[in-house]
């Protein structure tokens, strides 16, 4: 039997999903204390799993978000700035070449941002370096869903960044690499689980966050989430 390749990962999170999530307002020049983008996309491809370079696991390996949404995806992304300011952006692009964007900006009080300071200096939270990708079980067919993590952290000057990715994966049902069609069930992995107890106050606070402003967002030109 011929051993093949997986290929697609290399076009999917536009929406990432790690990244770089540019300065999101021309009145900001210092750097963010924080940056956060979760980037989703689906991807049904059977693939021949051949060729030695763009393999499935590039998408997760790149340092940009843009390959997550070359597919179907979604994202959301915010940057906070130290003196409050904050501006966070939702991004649709269920067509591709046609996203739909809204944005809104504002204020953190000075309660909630002493509120993300203690989440930020949290020690363990600052010990996390961005994992390896997850391993693809070898008798991978297709990628249909991936959601992408990118978060960094301005730690007086000295930027952290974290980014995991959470898979579901089709497979042959086989144990073993083949062409032939999938059988299987799908199968999820995740290489963030080792830090989602860690993670979890900064993803409470994100989702609160998102809920809070979900009613202020508008439609906006520029899309900041994925660059």
């Amino acid at each position: 039997m011929t051993r093949h390749r997986t290929r697609p990962r290399m076009a999917l999170l536009s929406a990432a999903v790690l990244f770089a999530l540019s300065q999101l307002s021309s009145g900001q020049s210092s750097a963010p204390l924080l940056r956060v983008q979760i980037s989703n996309a689906e991807l049904q491809i059977e693939v021949s799993r051949q060729g030695q370079g763009n393999n499935i696991n590039d998408i997760a390996r790149s340092d940009n978000p843009r390959d997550v949404m070359r597919y179907p995806s979604t994202g959301s992304c915010v940057s906070v700035f130290n003196n409050g300011h904050f501006i966070f952006q939702k991004i649709d692009e269920r067509d591709l070449g046609h996203p739909k964007v809204k944005s809104v900006e504002g204020t953190l009080t000075v309660a909630d941002m002493d509120q993300l300071r203690t989440i930020l200096d949290n020690d363990d939270l600052s010990k996390i370096k961005s994992p390896p990708p997850p391993d693809l079980p070898s008798d991978t067919v297709a990628l249909r869903e991936i959601e992408r993590l990118d978060a960094q952290i301005n730690h007086g000057g000295t930027i952290q960044t974290i980014v995991t990715v959470k898979e579901r994966v089709k497979t042959n049902g086989s144990g073993l690499v083949s062409s032939a069609p999938s059988n299987g069930a799908d199968t999820f992995l995740d290489n963030g689980a080792p830090y989602k107890k860690t993670l979890r106050p900064l993803m409470n606070w994100f989702t609160d966050f998102s809920k809070k402003n979900k009613s202020g967002l508008t439609e906006s030109v520029k899309a900041y989430c994925g660059q």
